[in-house]
């Protein structure tokens, strides 16, 4: 049976034509550049955040007011293109991550002023929630839907050098090495995500109702990328909080939750946070089980914010501690990759792989808060034929082999000659490219932290009640026990 059910597991399934997977920035805002470019009729942008200054071809050098910043790109298209309807939704970030920004978002606003381009801060969340979302939609033909913003501190290659000093900022620095991954589809997938797109509008912009474009024709799909999969239906999964008279959507947890139980041979996740006991203990009983799936975590050594690693990191510890007390055949492993000079690689990527079948990307974390307070959407596909469960596994070795330095197919090749993946992985890891997560906690402080799930709630009911919050989590966690 599918894992994918809309209405339960998913929100809506629409056909694609085309599927793509856009590993690491570099892909992303070169194939974004090339659909704008041909853009005929619309440009819609959701985004949890969104920096005008961010340039798509960085060169090592960054000037004032350089042309491929994604703001100048945007609004040259918008005044050539009388008829191009540009908009951009994007989360009205609380005062301590704005400044932690330079006050991007908020400051796109003077930089929009007066344009055609319509820009707008989205504040309609639970107080101390987001607007996770990271979306891009052209004339409803193309999409683009994971866990990559258009900031100035995203852009990098699959390489992650040391040193690059193409990751420049506008203030001169360089960036840490990032890895991101973007889906693309076009079709009527592309089509329902623009729906989705045009009802958070009506819902942030005093109900103003957005109608789709009209056709002109056109294939705004970049000609450099080839597709990775065709003809095949694509799943949409969100999350929703309840909130005012706003019914909460949990797909994402659901699938997640169906996805892990399904799975018969290979767990493959990439993600920033991971602090779901939900998730966690999931993951427990299919590592307990003797014939289960292997589970491979690949995540952030350290999370670059101090406020994040308080909260996300401590609370990590305790996660990673459990799943490997639960690993009694020796199929777990948590990683986090460093460049080939040993510096962490910040894990952005929200990805997953289960078995050569379904292939899952879009905004949420493995943390509480993507699964009921925050904003999230994914894209799932389940890859059903020979093709293209050969491009689902493709994918997951192409992933694991760039941490380590390696091609896909030595990854195929090792995966296949030494019976799985966390011993092929253990087997090409000579050079330690792939570190061991330390699940240890620093102080009582934090153990505190981790015990209480600080900012991280699960929902608004529980997001200023820690001791409901822990009752709440555990519950669930345990309703996953088998009975």
């Amino acid at each position: 049976m599918s894992v994918l059910t809309p209405g339960e597991t998913c929100w809506r399934t629409d056909r694609a034509d085309r599927v793509a997977f856009l590993v690491d920035t570099e892909a992303y805002f070169t194939a974004l550049y090339e659909a704008m470019m041909k853009a005929r009729r619309s440009i819609l942008i959701l985004g949890w955040g969104f920096d005008p200054r961010t340039r798509l071809f960085p060169d090592g050098y960054d000037g004032p007011d350089d042309p491929d910043e994604v703001g100048h790109v945007l609004l040259r298209l918008a005044r050539e293109r009388p008829e191009l309807d540009v908009r951009l939704l994007i989360w009205k970030s609380a005062l301590p991550i704005a400044a932690s920004q330079e006050f991007f978002p908020h400051k796109a606003r003077r930089w929009f002023h007066g344009s055609p381009v319509k820009f707008h801060l989205d504040d309609q969340v639970p107080f101390g929630a987001c607007h996770h979302q990271k979306v891009v939609i052209i004339d409803d033909r193309l999409a683009f839907c994971g866990g990559g913003d258009i900031s100035i501190d995203r852009w990098d290659t699959p390489g992650h050098l040391e040193h690059d000093h193409r990751r420049i900022m506008p203030d001169q620095e360089c960036h840490a090495p990032r890895h991101e991954v973007m889906m693309m589809v076009d079709g009527a997938a592309a089509r329902a995500l623009a729906d989705h797109f045009r009802e958070r509008w009506r819902c942030a912009v005093h109900g103003e109702v957005v109608d789709p474009p009209e056709d002109a024709g056109g294939d705004p799909w970049p000609d450099h990328v080839p597709p990775h999969l065709l003809d095949l239906p694509v799943s949409i999964a969100r999350t929703t909080p309840a909130w005012k008279r706003q019914a909460g959507v949990e797909e994402i947890l659901r699938l997640a939750l169906r996805s892990i139980a399904d799975a018969r041979e290979t767990i493959y996740l990439e993600n920033q946070y991971f602090t779901s006991p939900v998730i966690t203990e999931a993951l427990a009983r299919r590592l307990a089980e003797p014939g289960g799936p292997e589970v491979v975590l690949v995540t952030t050594g350290q999370a670059p914010s101090w406020f994040d690693r308080l909260t996300m990191d401590n609370a990590r510890g305790a996660m990673v501690w459990r799943l490997r007390s639960a690993d009694v055949f020796g199929r777990f492993r948590a990683f986090y990759p460093v460049t080939n000079a040993g510096s962490k690689i910040i894990v952005h990527s929200k990805t997953s792989i289960f078995d050569d079948r379904i292939v899952r990307v879009g905004s949420a974390n493995l943390n509480n808060r993507s699964f009921g307070f925050d904003t999230e959407i994914e894209l799932a596909v389940e890859c059903d034929g020979e093709v293209a469960r050969g491009q689902a596994t493709a994918l997951l070795n192409r992933l694991v082999g760039h941490f380590l330095g390696y091609t896909g197919d030595a990854v195929a090749k090792a995966r296949a000659e030494r019976g799985g993946l966390v011993h092929a992985i253990d087997h090409l890891n000579r050079e330690g490219r792939l570190r061991q997560v330390d699940p240890s906690r620093s102080s009582h402080f934090a153990e505190l932290v981790a015990a209480l799930h600080l900012g991280d709630p699960a929902g608004p009911r529980d997001s200023w009640r820690l001791a409901r919050r822990r009752e709440r989590l555990f519950a669930e966690a345990r309703a996953l026990e088998p009975r």
